[in-house]
């Protein structure tokens, strides 16, 4: 206990010679310092009677007492960085190198920093993009495997139509997989959009019909004008929506509605979707929270919890999607329930 105090404190003892920019002055320092304690402790010490054999040792323990004092924190993030990187091997990059030194020692510790964050980041894109996979994947998964039991149970004939709503979703999930693998370049906002004209009532009637085949006990209600037109990436879009009615889904009361409306945004091409449900909703203390990865919430009962619930990614997906477009996404206070509004801009001019 007293060894990591006595630590603790030198670690944090001033250290002199950092505002020198050069590693060589800071060694000439110490050692034009070091020969003038050893002569004046020497020369003190004739007046008093004292011949240089017995002066000359006092000389060189006091002069390395003060090249202690004076060259501390000299070596100390070379250290400081074998350290760090042995943590880094195990898996730790939260460490980092004090780096208060001008010189070249303490560019080298600055450049360490950097380095371990940037690899802390990439860490965390790493971890990041499984549980994404894991994520995105699920829904269309578990909407192919509804479709596959009922057809092998005889409870839905193998018609055309169910037939090729199993092909969708094989094919939603081949897109999804293509747009996961690359989510990196994404996130470094660097993947282009596909932009196109939709019809808005039509593609939210698809992404309603999947939602409601992975929730049957949710009900569905979509409210969107007749011949809405919006420009926009549908897979991007389908991303928006679907995670935001399956967060809805999951959280609002069974047999409650989940709305989807849609409206023109106010530039052309521009669309504004909102989806409610009749949940717990949001407290305004977690609202600026709610959209980040990981943001789960507090659950407050069984089907309730903020919509960031699950995972805790399907709200950061959403928002990511949203901000791909250079859109904004929203919670909006209501008197019940959760209400989110996303808003896409249209087409740049």
């Amino acid at each position: 206990m007293e060894a990591r105090v006595f630590h603790r404190l030198w670690t944090r003892w001033p250290r002199p010679l950092d505002p020198l920019r050069s590693i060589k002055v800071k060694f000439g320092v110490v050692v034009v310092v070091t020969a003038c304690v050893a002569v004046l402790i020497v020369l003190w010490g004739y007046p008093l009677g004292f011949r240089a054999r017995q002066t000359m040792p006092v000389g060189v323990l006091i002069s390395l007492v003060v090249i202690q004092l004076l060259a501390h924190g000299m070596t100390a993030p070379l250290r400081e960085m074998t350290a760090a990187a042995r943590a880094m091997a195990r898996g730790d990059y939260s460490r980092r190198v004090r780096a208060t030194s001008r010189d070249e020692v303490g560019e080298l510790a600055q450049a360490f920093n950097r380095m371990a964050a940037d690899l802390a980041e990439v860490d965390r894109q790493r971890r990041e993009f499984v549980a994404n996979v894991s994520h995105e994947l699920r829904t269309p998964i578990s909407a192919l495997r509804a479709v596959l039991e009922n057809v092998a149970d005889g409870v839905t004939p193998a018609t055309p139509d169910v037939l090729e709503s199993a092909l969708d979703q094989t094919e939603r999930l081949g897109r999804l997989v293509t747009q996961l693998l690359d989510l990196s370049r994404v996130e470094a906002g660097a993947a282009p959009l596909d932009l196109d004209e939709l019809d808005v009532a039509a593609f939210i009637g698809d992404v309603t019909a999947e939602a409601a085949a992975g929730h049957p006990d949710a009900r569905f209600e979509a409210d969107v004008p007749a011949g809405l037109r919006a420009t926009a990436d549908r897979d991007r879009l389908h991303q928006v929506v679907a995670n935001l009615l399956d967060n809805a889904a999951k959280h609002g009361p069974a047999g409650r509605p989940v709305t989807v409306t849609a409206r023109p945004g106010a530039a052309p091409g521009g669309l504004v979707i909102e989806v409610a449900d009749e949940g717990p909703g949001i407290p305004p203390e977690e609202r600026a929270r709610v959209f980040e990865r990981f943001s789960r919430g507090a659950a407050t009962g069984a089907r309730a919890g903020t919509p960031g619930g699950g995972t805790g990614l399907g709200l950061a997906i959403a928002n990511w999607a949203t901000e791909l477009h250079g859109g904004d996404i929203t919670v909006l206070d209501t008197d019940e329930g959760c209400r989110i509004r996303v808003a896409l801009p249209g087409p740049p001019r």
